[in-house]
């Protein structure tokens, strides 16, 4: 069996290196956590693939929330990264009264056509979690969904995430749960007795949160934390 999987976010080729020394699995790269993650540049991302071996995620988002935006500015911008060599990515688009927009999420899913992705945490701000997942679970490349359960955190929402795992194999439940959004490392041995085994963290990983970059020794900490 795998070792459980911890994700970093990583905004900067430094935080990118020091995550890697702390053992983090893979990488989510983003920038401008104001509003809480949009694309990096292409050049960003070259810097951060130069700097580290370990597998990264790419954040497709163009506008704080989870409306697409402008979807051909979208697409020129996931054409350019892939183009620079990303192989995976994150994304997932809601319309303005929460349903999943997946018009949008499809035509990006066929952007990065034979790459894996993670529908992000527009779930937990979706009017019908059950229905994004159907509705979306067909998607090629899906194989991942990041969640905390409820758009407070996992303290509202561990209780839906757990309702979701007994639900592994069925139809919209075939994708890995990897637990993130106000997750604490207090979380992490009830969520592995309940069978997760992904973890994503942000701040968590840093010593005072968005003001300073990845610590590898809180990494380190949660390395220890997820395999114990």
């Amino acid at each position: 069996m795998s070792r459980p999987i911890v994700e970093v976010i990583a905004l900067t080729a430094q935080d990118a290196r020091a995550a890697e020394s702390g053992g983090a699995d893979r990488l989510e790269l983003v920038t401008d956590m104001a509003a809480d993650g949009l694309t990096p540049s292409v050049a960003d991302f070259a810097g951060i693939r130069a700097a580290v071996s370990l597998p990264l995620r790419v954040m497709l988002r163009i506008r704080d929330g989870f409306t697409p935006g402008d979807l051909d500015d979208l697409l020129a911008r996931t054409s350019a990264l892939r183009a620079e060599g990303a192989e995976e990515f994150v994304f997932g688009f809601l319309d303005p009264q929460g349903e999943v927009d997946l018009a949008a999420t499809a035509a990006v899913a066929e952007a990065v056509s034979g790459c894996p992705w993670t529908f992000h945490r527009a779930l937990d701000h979706s009017a019908d979690r059950a229905g994004v997942r159907a509705a979306v679970s067909t998607l090629p490349g899906l194989d991942t969904f990041l969640t905390s359960g409820a758009p407070a955190g996992v303290d509202a929402g561990q209780g839906v995430l757990e309702g979701e795992l007994a639900k592994d194999g069925e139809p919209g439940y075939t994708q890995r749960i990897l637990v993130g959004g106000g997750l604490r490392a207090d979380h992490v041995p009830g969520l592995k007795a309940a069978g997760f085994d992904a973890f994503h963290i942000g701040g968590a990983a840093r010593v005072d949160g968005w003001t300073t970059p990845v610590d590898p020794a809180k990494v380190a900490a949660w390395r220890t934390l997820a395999d114990t």
